[in-house]
């Protein structure tokens, strides 16, 4: 039995969170593809030997031979399209963020506790070994009692007429970049979900965030800070540090699908470099999506997590004096 997907939109992330993985996975096909323009469906179906389109996203939720979806439609449509994904019977697989806000979200995760669907959230490093290790560290205690958590996710876009940098389409740089950063800083935070201290955005326009940072306190105590940006002078910063009592570890490139990765610890004096896998992120994130649905198996990047990353992220817009990003 395989997981048949349909990707709602041609966009440009597809090929490579999808489309490539899903050609190395013997337990998935991509089977269609719908746009709104059905010259760009055909295009992209035929550049990527995908074997059917749909000339609207309602036609690919109709089609029978679809178990699956996937959302890579800009942020302010997730939820739209996620929660009328359900309505069809389909699982979910949709890019983050996973809403435009966090009561959107605590919709959509109502609805699947009472659901048959999967419905997952594409944090893709969440599911490579690197994320995992890093989860085991912590847990251990060798770094002690946690006392900072320091993530950040920065890249330049100077392209200002992207959409996200678009706010009715829920654009700014946390929902973009942000959002892998404040999960990071939850996951390898021990597992807790942070309050929201303070925030200070660089602004692009009156509601668009370009960068952001925010500091953090978690329930035990320990504190931390999120930094990201679209367009700031931190032009490329990709990295991960906690720091406990008895030692620290950081990572370089923590969120990147398919690049070097690179795991530091340093306690009682030594310093050891634990190199990962060079499989792509996106193949284990498949891996597990397809586990989900198949065989039943749990994911780590539920609805139920989605509301939690979604407080965070709405706590830092409303610390920085930003409006709420909304659905579209």
């Amino acid at each position: 039995m395989s997981l048949r997907i349909g990707i709602l939109g041609a966009a440009r992330i597809a090929p490579t969170a999808l489309v490539k993985p899903a050609s190395a996975n013997a337990g998935v096909e991509v089977v269609a593809v719908a746009a709104r323009d059905a010259g760009r469906a055909q295009a992209f179906a035929t550049k990527h030997g995908i074997p059917r389109t749909h000339s609207s996203y309602e036609a690919l939720l109709d089609d029978p031979d679809v178990d699956a979806v996937y959302n890579p439609l800009p942020n302010g449509l997730h939820g739209r399209w996620t929660k009328a994904a359900m309505a069809a019977g389909k699982h979910v697989l949709c890019e983050k963020p996973f809403t435009a806000n966090a009561a959107e979200a605590r919709e959509i995760a109502d609805l699947a506790a009472t659901s048959d669907r999967v419905v997952m959230e594409a944090f893709h490093y969440r599911y490579h070994p690197l994320a995992l290790r890093v989860e085991e560290i912590v847990a251990s205690g060798e770094l002690g009692e946690l006392q900072r958590v320091e993530t950040a996710l920065c890249f330049p876009l100077p392209k200002f007429s992207d959409i996200r940098y678009n706010y009715d389409l829920a654009g700014g740089a946390t929902m973009d970049a942000g959002c892998y950063a404040v999960h990071m800083a939850r996951t390898f935070g021990g597992g807790e979900t942070p309050e929201v201290v303070s925030a200070q955005a660089k602004l692009r326009d009156a509601k668009i965030d370009r960068a952001m940072t925010a500091e953090l306190r978690y329930p035990s105590g320990h504190t931390g800070r999120v930094q990201c940006s679209m367009w700031s002078s931190a032009v490329l910063k990709i990295s991960a540090k906690v720091t406990g009592s008895q030692g620290s570890l950081s990572v370089l490139n923590p969120a990147s699908p398919q690049v070097y990765h690179r795991l530091t610890v340093r306690t009682g004096g030594a310093r050891r470099v634990e190199r990962l896998p060079r499989r792509a992120s996106y193949a284990y994130q498949l891996d597990a999506f397809a586990a989900a649905v198949l065989e039943g198996a749990p994911v780590k990047t539920s609805a139920e997590d989605a509301v939690k990353t979604m407080s965070v992220i709405d706590a830092i817009y409303r610390a920085a004096g930003l409006p709420l990003r909304e659905p579209s």
